[in-house]
């Protein structure tokens, strides 16, 4: 079966109708469901956000985003990194609707149920299909002094 991204439309509608809360993307043809993250991958992903902010909006840089933001891949694919950059003169504005682009910069950070080979695919798709930096944290890893 080769779903398209107004399939994936349909199935959040669906979902939001029956109060399910679910990050939803779209793999070659395939549609991805994956629940909550644990509360460490959480706490990261929005230190990390609030450390980009604090640098990229006073300079106006260009706009970062959470993991709810999809992006639409140059293969049709539909994917939302965990943390994202794109650069102000390549996203003047947001949209209503996914971003039609790669973003500039896009971090994965491993929960407790991921696995990281798969993280570690999703990074290189999108450094393969432009992504300028692709960032992997696994909260597990020492940090070495």
């Amino acid at each position: 079966m080769n779903l398209t991204i107004q399939d994936v439309e349909r199935l959040q509608q669906k979902l939001q109708e029956e109060q399910q809360d679910y990050q939803i993307e779209l793999q070659e043809g395939n549609i991805l469901i994956m629940g909550p993250s644990d509360i460490e991958s959480s706490e990261i992903g929005a230190e990390l956000i609030r450390l980009l902010g604090n640098w990229v909006k006073p300079r106006q840089l260009g706009r970062i985003f959470d993991s709810s933001g999809g992006f639409i891949m140059p293969n049709t694919d539909l994917r939302a990194p965990d943390v994202s950059f794109v650069a102000a003169q390549r996203l003047k504005r947001t949209v209503r609707d996914f971003a039609q682009l790669v973003p500039d910069l896009v971090v994965e950070i491993k929960s407790k149920t991921d696995r990281i080979s798969k993280l570690e695919e999703k990074v290189k798709l999108f450094l393969e299909l432009g992504a300028k930096v692709g960032i992997l944290i696994n909260p597990v890893l020492p940090i070495p002094l």
